[in-house]
């Protein structure tokens, strides 16, 4: 059984972590397969838009446990390798992915697995989802980008709670705090966000992903330089055919068509 699932429909490809009996604990098995999945996305064209979710009744629980502990070779320079070289593995790919990607949480998503929804650019939930930064329940830190990602989702104070307390919120409280952008029903989850991400698909594919790389460009640049690579952005897009079609279709009132560039 393959521990990442991928489909496409809509332009929209969906990863779906698929170890359910374990809440979809992850292995470095399943890591290799996720970051083999992101590749694929970037391969394939008619990928427009990107879903990550878990198998089950749950999204992520994190590294599996039952690989950790005394039997495990935790001689520093050997942990520092497999903290970069595996768990790290999925933000650092993210980093380099140009198209939009939403986890759809549908259930815990705890510790690693949490770290997972955030590096994604945004998060939808279903009313049974939970969140917890875990890690110092386990006596470590966060390993997978969460204390990165989670300040600039939530502000420092509410993430140091988070970090530090270990304790789990519900979706209502993620929703409250800006950790997600919608809560669902359970049934819901899917179909509703992937009616987010097919918008996203319908629309001009090289300004999404200039979008997207504007804004998290911005966040680490000050207005002169972001205003600067925006405007060399505009010149990119209205070179290309499909500003044009962008144009006729809104004049026309139907759907655009398309290339990608």
């Amino acid at each position: 059984m393959p521990a990442v699932i991928f489909d496409i429909a809509d332009h929209v490809a969906t990863i779906t972590l698929n170890r359910p009996e374990k809440l979809n604990a992850f292995t470095s098995e399943m890591l290799l397969e996720l970051d083999s999945a992101i590749d694929e996305c970037d391969r394939q064209d008619d990928v427009r838009a990107v879903i990550l979710t878990g198998a089950g009744r749950g999204f992520c629980s994190g590294g599996d446990v039952g690989g950790m502990g005394a039997g495990q070779d935790n001689r520093p320079h050997i942990t520092k390798q497999r903290i970069s070289g595996e768990i790290q593995r999925f933000p650092k790919r993210l980093a380099r992915f140009g198209k939009p990607i939403i986890a759809a949480v549908n259930g815990p998503a705890a510790g690693g697995g949490m770290d997972l929804a955030l590096a994604c650019d945004f998060r939808t939930a279903s009313r049974s989802a939970r969140f917890a930064e875990t890690y110092g329940k386990i006596g470590l830190l966060p390993g997978g980008g969460g204390a990165y990602f989670l300040p600039r989702i939530v502000g420092k104070a509410r993430a140091l709670e988070l970090l530090l307390t270990a304790e789990f919120i519900d979706a209502d409280t993620a929703l409250d705090i800006g950790l997600v952008n919608h809560v669902y029903e359970d049934d819901e989850l899917m179909e509703r966000t992937h009616t987010i991400a097919a918008r996203i698909a319908s629309l001009p594919p090289l300004s999404m992903r200039l979008i997207k790389q504007t804004v998290n460009e911005g966040l680490e640049s000050d207005l002169a330089t972001s205003l600067d690579l925006v405007s060399s952005h505009i010149a990119i897009t209205r070179s290309g055919p499909d500003h044009v079609e962008a144009i006729n279709a809104f004049r026309e009132k139907r759907p655009g068509k398309f290339v990608g560039y």
